[in-house]
């Protein structure tokens, strides 16, 4: 069958089209996707303001028309960090449903920290042991480890890359005494969890996942997405913490000359660098593996086992 996952997420709204069946391995079909960074259209009391509620309407209208076009037979909509965390968000799902017909599905950061776990270990298999998993988003950053196919802790921090350089990065370049105070804040909240995590003994196999890892992993040099979803894409902490400083002096036009940087994505590389290094460095990681699937990909084989069971 055809399924949809509509993602809207802190940056973009994302539907991606795959055509699956229990067992089988869900094969893309369509993406479609809108730059709308939620994340950076909140208001001072932390509520998406009218001009954001309109567009994230206008871009779900429009996703579903996409979604029909393509002959999508279930749609699988949900919302992360944006949307849960926003002060109105009960306005926002109800004007949302009123005006699309779409309930979005708000997942909490845990399972999102577990949905992405998911996706991480069937992509890698049970040759990968205990996996450990980093996730950057828009709006969190997502940690999970275990054996298992379900991870044995998982937590969601409020570290996404465009979260923190709507609130705290505003220069651009930005001011290091601005970096400088993000670094500190950052390592703190992570070194919080720290423990949580090194009590189930080392990772045999530590990958990272989304845009963010994606990006700052080609510009240290990995294989370009061209080149397949097969290739192996590695990111050291000694590469990262070097991108990291370069990226703390460049403005914003610079860092879109950089190999595998987008437009929507320039502004909030620096960020994205200051919490994978941080994470990297504070959990010991020297490598981490690049893994293609994430988020969307585990709320689809979520509905696949659903649908095998039933």
């Amino acid at each position: 069958m055809r399924l949809g996952v509509l993602d809207v997420g802190s940056n973009t709204v994302h539907l991606l089209v795959v055509d699956a069946h229990p067992g089988a391995r869900p094969l893309p079909a369509y993406s479609h996707k809108t730059e709308l960074r939620l994340a950076e259209l909140l208001d001072g009391h932390g509520a998406i303001g009218p001009e954001g509620v309109d567009r994230l309407v206008a871009t779900v209208r429009e996703a579903l028309v996409v979604a029909e076009d393509q002959g999508v037979a279930d749609l699988l909509p949900f919302a992360t960090s944006a949307v849960r965390e926003a002060a109105n968000a009960d306005e926002v799902l109800r004007r949302v449903a009123l005006e699309t017909g779409v309930d979005l599905r708000v997942v909490s950061g845990p399972d999102e920290a577990r949905l992405t776990f998911l996706a991480a270990r069937r992509w890698l298999g049970w040759s990968s042991g205990r996996l450990l998993m980093f996730d950057i988003g828009g709006g969190s950053l997502e940690i999970a480890c275990g054996v298992d196919e379900e991870p044995d802790a998982a937590v969601s921090l409020p570290l996404g890359a465009g979260r923190l350089t709507a609130a705290r990065l505003p220069g651009d370049p930005p001011d290091p005494a601005d970096v400088r105070a993000l670094r500190r804040d950052v390592r703190s909240q992570v070194a919080d969890v720290v423990r949580d995590f090194t009590r189930l003994g080392r990772p045999d196999r530590v990958v990272g996942t989304s845009k963010t890892f994606k990006q700052l992993a080609r510009m240290a040099g990995a294989a370009r997405s061209a080149d397949g979803l097969y290739v192996r894409r590695e990111l050291s902490r000694a590469d990262l913490r070097t991108w990291q400083q370069k990226l703390a002096g460049m403005p914003v036009r610079e860092r879109l000359l950089l190999p595998g940087v987008s437009e929507g994505r320039a502004r909030q590389l620096l960020a994205g660098a200051l919490v994978a290094e941080a994470a990297m460095d504070l959990f010991g990681v020297e490598v981490l593996e690049v893994c293609p699937w994430a988020l969307r990909e585990g709320v689809i084989l979520r509905q696949l086992d659903g649908m095998r069971s039933a």
